[in-house]
C-alpha cells in the first residue's frame, strides 16, 4: 500500500508541474500571440481607451477616466489587504503553537510555508498594481496640460503594467488555492490543479477578433502584432 508520504512526493509535484507548465505556455502565447489570449485582448482595448481619454476635451470625460482608474485601485488594495490578512493569520496560527501535532512535521511546514509565500507574492503584485494605477491617474490628469503634457504612451504603459500585476496577483491566488487543497491530501491538491487549469484554459483563451479602434494608428497585422509584443515586454519590465 502506498504511504501518504510517497503520495505527497509524487502527486504534489505533478500538480505543481501542471500549473507551472500551463502558465509558461500562457506567457508564451501572451508574448508571441497576444490576440489569442484574454489578457492580450484586454490590453489591446486598454490601449485604445487611454488614447481616447487622451484626446478628451470635456472635464466630464477626464473625470470618468479617473473614476475608472480609481475603481481599479480600490479593487487592488482590497485584494492586497485580504492576502496580507490571510498570510498573517497563517503565520500567527503556526507560530503561536495553536496548530495540532501534525503541523510540526516537515511536510506540514512545507505546506504552510508555500501557502504563505503565495499570499505574500499575491499581496506584492496587488500593491504594485495599485501603485501603477495611481501613477496612471496622475498621468491621465496631466494629459490635457498643453504642449508640455506627457505623451499618452506613458499612461498606456502605466495602465498595462497595472493590469499585468493584477493578473499576476490572481495567478498567485490560484496557486494558493491549490496549495490549500494540499491540507486535505495530495489527491485533493492534484484534482484542484487539474480543474483549475481546465477552467483557466477556457477563461484565458480569446476567440474575439481584435477590433481596430479609430484612436489607434493603422498598421498591418504583422506590425500590429509586433507592437503588442513589445508593449507586453515593456509592461513586464
Amino acid at each position: 500500500m502506498i504511504s501518504k508520504g510517497s503520495m505527497d512526493l509524487v502527486l504534489v509535484p505533478c500538480g505543481l508541474a501542471i500549473m507551472v507548465g500551463y502558465h509558461l505556455l500562457l506567457l508564451y502565447r501572451i508574448l508571441r500571440h497576444p490576440h489569442t489570449t484574454t489578457i492580450g485582448y484586454e490590453n489591446h482595448n486598454k490601449l485604445a481607451w487611454v488614447q481616447r481619454m487622451a484626446q478628451a476635451t470635456a472635464p466630464e470625460e477626464t473625470a470618468l477616466a479617473l473614476s475608472v482608474i480609481s475603481d481599479n485601485i480600490s479593487a487592488s488594495t482590497t485584494l492586497a489587504s485580504l492576502c496580507i490578512a490571510l498570510g498573517s493569520l497563517i503565520g500567527a496560527w503556526v507560530s503561536s503553537g495553536s496548530a495540532p501535532e501534525a503541523a510540526l512535521t516537515s511536510t506540514a511546514a512545507v505546506k504552510f510555508t508555500a501557502l504563505l509565500l503565495c499570499f505574500l507574492a499575491s499581496f506584492t503584485c496587488f500593491i504594485q498594481s495599485a501603485g501603477h494605477y495611481v501613477h496612471a491617474s496622475f498621468l491621465m490628469s496631466a494629459l490635457q496640460g498643453g504642449p508640455d503634457a506627457p505623451p499618452a504612451s506613458h499612461a498606456q504603459r502605466a495602465v498595462i503594467r497595472g493590469g499585468n500585476f493584477w493578473a499576476l496577483g490572481l495567478r498567485a491566488l490560484y496557486f494558493a488555492t491549490a496549495l490549500l487543497m494540499w491540507v486535505f491530501g495530495p489527491v485533493a491538491m492534484l484534482v484542484c490543479s487539474v480543474l483549475t487549469v481546465a477552467v483557466l484554459c477556457l477563461l484565458d483563451t480569446s476567440s474575439m477578433p481584435l477590433h481596430h479602434h479609430q484612436y489607434l494608428p493603422r498598421s498591418t497585422a504583422r506590425s500590429r502584432a509586433a507592437r503588442e509584443r513589445s508593449q507586453s515586454l515593456g509592461a513586464l519590465f
